[in-house]
């Protein structure tokens, strides 16, 4: 089990010592048993569901904007970089 614990901390880009590893570990097969109940439960006859409660979308049709030029585009963005949105690094 130690070994899996090990494996989804880096999945999950965490460092764990070796003493929450251990701890993990013996707390796993518990957890894993609570899935095994859970999957027991015949959910045959009903409807895949997003959300637990019931839920309203309402769409908007697509309004097409014709811009101007770059800088009309960007003018609102809460941090641009010239003629570009600068958003967030996204590291994978």
């Amino acid at each position: 089990m130690e070994i899996d614990v090990k494996r989804v901390a880096q999945l999950a880009a965490l460092k764990l010592s070796e003493e929450d590893t251990k701890l993990f570990a013996e707390q796993l097969p518990s957890l894993l048993g609570h899935f095994e109940k859970i999957s027991l439960v015949d959910t045959g006859d009903l409807p895949p569901m997003v959300c637990p409660t019931d839920m309203h979308i309402e769409f908007r049709e697509d309004d097409v904007i014709d811009w101007e030029n770059a800088e009309t585009a960007v003018a609102n963005a809460p941090e641009k970089s010239g003629n570009l949105f600068k958003v967030p690094p996204v590291v994978g």
